[in-house]
């Protein structure tokens, strides 16, 4: 990703800081922070202290993934450098010099959460863990990540490893746009066929498990964190994302969690304002008399809004008449769809079915029963009628001439 990339990421995500006041009661909660977005309006829907600075735990892994990610391919393979854990440590059993895919490494690092997986992508990457960290530190002040730092790629406790609420699904926000991460997370389970030899991992995230609409994002715990969970799910079209830091037990996380998550699907959903089957504009057929042509959506367009919301639609650049012939799907304008005055999506105007071109029969009476056509022809009628009775007082004249002339 491109540094202007990553700067209109950041400001993309920085648009979210209006909270929007929520028409339930939302839930109780035992974290010591907590936050809750709704992506596509940009909605703070939900936020508990979201700027405290907290260790974060494994949660860190998704900065590890989204620097690793510029640099890789998922089809790259890596060799694991030599890694030392500590006592207790998640880890998916990596052996020094043992040859993995990058796709696979990322399966290893946000499911069970490996910390060797994430030791050789970091090691691999920037040559050391402490040049790796450089660059998880310069990402966060590129995105503008205030309350973010990280003294390690794996989310041990450590001074100078920390994230927000807030910071923390942001990240996910920029990490989830990457179309295999979100599969990998919403998997309960997977197995890397890369390596020494095959291997089932679990996802520490049970919810995806338990809810068919829960897919992910990442789970953490130490001491000094507690334990942190970064979720994510989505419901007739409608995504949330959140995160609870510092809960009590994995009972608590799970519980927290969920609650935010439905909580946040219940006051959204997905409208179709737009359909193809509907005229949109009928501007006039020239030269076809009152035929007029339907011009319709060439694909629907649908947003999600906070539930008692409307959307609008607008009709741009459609002619008021057209002429004749045209293909069916024939362009003729834009259709575009706001949400609170923005637009949030368009799509083509386009002609619902062929317009032939008018035959001359056509072409005459839509000629004749034109207005100015109608006004002429009775001034002609008129001038014709005046030039008749006109002859016919001279030739009246004339007769009297001569009857005068032969007395």
């Amino acid at each position: 990703m491109s540094r202007a990339l990553r700067l209109c990421a950041a400001a993309g995500v920085a648009a979210m800081l209006a909270v929007v006041p929520a028409a339930a009661a939302p839930p109780s909660l035992q974290a010591k922070a907590a936050f809750l977005v709704q992506p596509d309006t940009r909605d703070v829907i939900y936020a508990r202290h979201p700027d405290a600075r907290r260790p974060i735990a494994s949660t860190t892994k998704i900065m590890t993934a989204l620097v690793a990610l510029d640099h890789f391919k998922l089809s790259q393979t890596i060799t694991v450098p030599p890694y030392t854990p500590e006592a207790g440590e998640s880890l998916v059993g990596l052996r020094t010099g043992e040859r993995m895919s990058f796709a696979d490494l990322l399966r290893a690092m946000m499911l069970p959460s490996a910390n060797d997986a994430a030791h050789a992508v970091a090691v691999s990457e920037a040559g050391s863990v402490p040049a790796f960290v450089a660059l998880m530190n310069r990402r966060a002040k590129e995105l503008g990540l205030h309350n973010t730092h990280f003294s390690n790629p794996i989310g041990l406790d450590e001074a100078g490893n920390y994230s927000s609420a807030r910071d923390i699904v942001e990240l996910a926000l920029l990490l989830r746009r990457n179309p295999f991460i979100r599969g990998i997370v919403d998997e309960s389970r997977a197995e890397l066929k890369t390596g020494l030899r095959p291997r089932i991992v679990v996802n520490r995230n049970d919810l995806v498990a338990r809810y068919s609409f829960v897919n992910g994002v990442k789970t953490g715990h130490t001491i000094d964190a507690g334990y942190v969970l970064v979720g994510s799910a989505t419901r007739h079209g409608v995504t949330v994302l959140s995160s609870v830091l510092g809960d009590p037990s994995i009972a608590a996380r799970d519980a927290d969690s969920i609650a935010l998550l439905r909580y946040g699907l219940s006051l959204y959903h997905r409208v179709t304002a737009v359909h193809t089957n509907r005229a949109l504009a009928t501007p006039s057929v020239k030269d076809e008399g009152d035929t007029h042509a339907r011009l319709v959506a060439a694909q629907p367009l649908s947003a999600v809004v906070r539930r008692g919301e409307k959307l609008r639609v607008r009709v741009v650049g459609a002619p008021g008449q057209v002429s004749g012939p045209l293909p069916a799907g024939r362009r003729e304008g834009t259709v575009e769809l706001l949400r609170r005055g923005q637009v949030v999506a368009r799509t083509a105007l386009v002609t619902a079915a062929s317009v032939p071109k008018p035959t001359i029969t056509q072409r005459v009476r839509a000629w004749v029963g034109r207005p100015l056509t109608i006004l002429l022809l009775v001034v002609l009628a008129l001038c014709t009628v005046q030039v008749v009775l006109l002859r016919r007082r001279v030739i009246r004249g004339r007769r009297r001439a001569r009857g005068a002339d032969v007395q």
